[in-house]
């Protein structure tokens, strides 16, 4: 399988870029790369369903709202995620994630992020690509 993501050199903060088949694809795989930064999302199972809707202003506050409320929930519910669809149309963006509860004898956590942030952020239609900073 082709790596979903990759890393960008950055001085403090995590940044990664992502593409896909189309952009819903490239969202999928953000919200990967945002679990795989902070434990190994391989070991993830898919075993809890949870459905999110979000509307935005534009499509890189959509990437931005997206990822932070994926944040927000692995944060409150204590939930890790492995598997994402995503269907975006116009600037709302619908979701079917699917992980676990965190197990702290089986997910490995690596890094602690604290936001997404605005800079470096970029979500290109044309190419199917976004990128965007973890601030950890």
């Amino acid at each position: 399988m082709p790596e979903r993501y990759e890393i960008i050199d950055h001085t403090a903060d995590i940044a990664i870029r992502t593409s896909g088949s189309n952009l819903n694809q490239a969202f999928e795989n953000a919200a990967y790369a945002l679990f795989d930064t902070m434990c190994d999302a391989s070991t993830v199972r898919p075993l809890k369903v949870k459905k999110v809707e979000i509307e935005s202003e534009d499509m890189e506050q959509l990437l931005v709202d997206w990822l932070s409320r994926l944040l927000f929930i692995c944060d409150v519910d204590d939930m890790l995620y492995s598997e994402f669809e995503v269907t975006i149309t116009g600037t709302t963006l619908k979701a079917t994630m699917k992980g676990e509860k965190l197990d702290a004898d089986r997910h490995q956590l690596k890094t602690d992020i604290k936001a997404i942030t605005y800079h470096m952020l970029e979500v290109n239609t044309d190419t199917n690509t976004v990128q965007v900073l973890f601030d950890i």
